[in-house]
């Protein structure tokens, strides 16, 4: 085989996606397909690369994004591109802007901009609101270029505001042309392109305004109706994030739904600190859908969800005291000179906080569940490490701890609060939740939770913590890791043609010093519209990111190519589609 390629990666560690054993070996790439995988190819590249000592991974499937504002003004999906991802899934949670009438815009605005911590002049400025139903939606979408392939879900709460109106945001029934009418949308969005339908029932996503998602009551015939057409289409997956609060009910019901409509659906899945051992009863369940048939999977994080706290972020033990918020109006650079002043930190951290409406109040002050997350940020800290404990080593209070803490990094540290996923101050559990057979990798977010979150980087931290640095429990193992980034969820939902390295799959790669990888700590940008910030996390060690064989970053810094599309539908397995051309046998294993 001496035919040209248009490039050739040669001598890395290729793990290609599909669990098996790394090898050292070369990928050839033509067309923006993936042309061979041998030990030594014999063909020339146009382009070549030297990957000797660096990893070759597919390209990161992520499922569970919510750019759905930013796809409409931005070229580049940061922060999920600077950590590998070449697929991004939106319309999760049932949070989206279409379909959407001009007279509903404002209600989901506010919907987004409580959800997802999108501020409401971000998403007024930068929506351009080109389109009202979903079709109309993908075509604004194919009608731009990216810097990763984008993929849709139809989100409920638009369709059921767009069928129901006022009375949706009202949580009233759905009767019966309710229904009807969703489920035509929802049939014309998966006929249009959009791979599946998200829903939400969850009293964590409120608006703006602390209304209730629409969704949060929704009756089983109204998820029946919905489901019932991507039944009769065969294609679309289902998503859902729920509290699970009454199990009894909830679970046979979604049991029901999945029945009546053939469709695979996933859930997330966390570990509430409130009911530590929920999660075992919805494995439990989802092993029992499974073995009668039923597609199920629980999306799984791995780490500690919560809140990000810092002077410069949404929330922060002090946001809520007199000092603290007369300091708001000040530009950053300001402020930061006012937070260092010996007499403003005196007055803020012995000033109570004002009563101030917000739900996770309690939790900005919760010092025992607070933690440093440093230079190098950590996930797994002990109770010694947290606020608390670290005060009393130092003999002094909490609040002049967490104070102190947030002024180190030229007062942009950061403090974590998880929430949910950090019982016992271990990840054991979640160890066990990404080992079961029907958990997929999840929960990222990207996009969302602008002041308060950055999970976006978990495929960075699955890579250099789970495999490489985790030393207070087991590790997993290379080839899992990337299988689980990659050919596993794409699957999941559909996007058979990405994931492996295999010939005729779709050349998208990344190339990673494994040694370097590495998280940088939380930093906040002010480069949305209108100045808009939002929360991003760096990462060390990406070489190259190749999308449909075009590299769009090389050292962690964009190239300006934009290849990524809009994917419409599910996607086969390619004809042409074969194992990789060296077997376990030939390299060693």
């Amino acid at each position: 085989m001496r035919e040209t390629a248009d490039l050739i990666i040669r001598g890395g560690t290729v793990v290609d996606g599909t669990g098996a054993e790394p090898f050292t070996g070369d990928v050839a790439i033509t067309g923006g397909r993936i042309s061979a995988v041998g030990e030594r190819l014999a063909q020339r590249g146009r382009e070549e690369i030297d990957a000797r000592g660096l990893l070759v991974t597919p390209g990161f499937v992520d499922i569970h994004t919510h750019y759905d504002g930013q796809v409409t003004w931005e070229n580049r999906l940061v922060p999920s591109t600077s950590h590998g991802v070449t697929t991004a899934l939106l319309g999760n949670c049932g949070v989206g802007f279409a379909p959407c009438r001009p007279a509903d815009r404002e209600r989901l605005v506010k919907l987004m901009e409580g959800v997802e911590d999108l501020p409401e002049v971000v998403l007024a400025t930068g929506l351009p609101w080109n389109w009202e139903s979903f079709p109309e939606y993908l075509d604004a979408l194919d009608a731009r270029r990216y810097d990763c392939d984008i993929a849709t879900q139809i989100p409920h709460a638009a369709l059921r505001v767009f069928a129901m109106g006022q009375r949706a945001v009202a949580r009233e029934a759905a009767n019966a042309g309710d229904c009807a009418l969703m489920a035509r949308l929802a049939g014309e969005a998966i006929d249009a392109g959009a791979l599946g339908f998200g829903t939400s029932r969850t009293i964590n996503h409120r608006a703006s305004d602390g209304i209730p998602v629409p969704t949060l009551t929704a009756a089983e015939d109204e998820l029946a109706a919905i489901g019932a057409a991507l039944g009769v289409r065969g294609r679309g997956v289902l998503q859902l994030v729920s509290d699970f609060t009454d199990l009894d009910t909830e679970l046979p019901m979604l049991r029901r739904v999945v029945q009546r409509s053939g469709r695979p659906l996933s859930v997330s899945l966390l570990q509430w600190h409130h009911a530590p051992d929920k999660w075992r009863k919805i494995l439990a369940w989802i092993d029992a859908c499974n073995a009668d048939g039923m597609d199920i999977k629980a999306q799984v994080s791995g780490r500690p969800i919560g809140l990000n706290l810092g002077f410069e972020l949404s929330f922060n033990p002090f946001s809520y005291t007199p000092t603290f918020k007369s300091l708001s109006g000040l530009s950053v650079a300001q402020r930061r000179e006012q937070l260092r002043r010996p007499e403003i930190r005196a007055r803020i951290v012995t000033e109570t906080p004002e009563s101030s409406g917000f739900p996770g109040e309690a939790l900005l002050r919760m010092w025992a569940g607070m933690y440093p997350l440093g230079e190098q940020p950590f996930y797994e800290p002990t109770a010694e490490g947290s606020v608390a404990g670290l005060a009393a080593l130092r003999g002094v209070t909490p609040q002049e701890m967490a104070y102190d803490l947030m002024l180190e990094q030229d007062a942009q540290a950061v403090l974590m609060a998880p929430t949910v996923n950090f019982v016992g101050n271990s990840l054991d559990d979640l160890l066990t939740m990404m080992r079961h057979p029907h958990a997929i990798y999840g929960l990222g977010d990207g996009g969302a939770h602008l002041g308060f979150l950055c999970d976006a980087s978990l495929p960075t931290y699955m890579l250099q913590y789970w495999v490489r640095e985790r030393s207070r429990g087991e590790r997993l193992p290379l080839a899992q890791v990337v299988h689980g980034l990659t050919q596993r969820t794409a699957q999941a939902v559909g996007l058979n043609d990405r994931g492996v390295l295999a010939s005729g799959y779709k050349a998208d790669v990344n190339l990673i010093d494994f040694a370097r990888l590495a998280l940088e700590p939380p930093r906040v940008r002010y480069d949305l519209p209108a100045g808009g910030r939002r929360m991003v996390q760096d990462a060390r060690g990406y070489v190259a990111t190749i999308v449909s064989g075009a590299v769009v970053q090389r050292g962690g810094k964009p190239t300006g190519a934009l290849p990524g599309r809009l994917i419409r539908g599910e996607q086969a397995v390619p004809v042409q589609a074969r194992p990789a051309l060296v077997t376990r046998e030939s390299h060693g294993s």
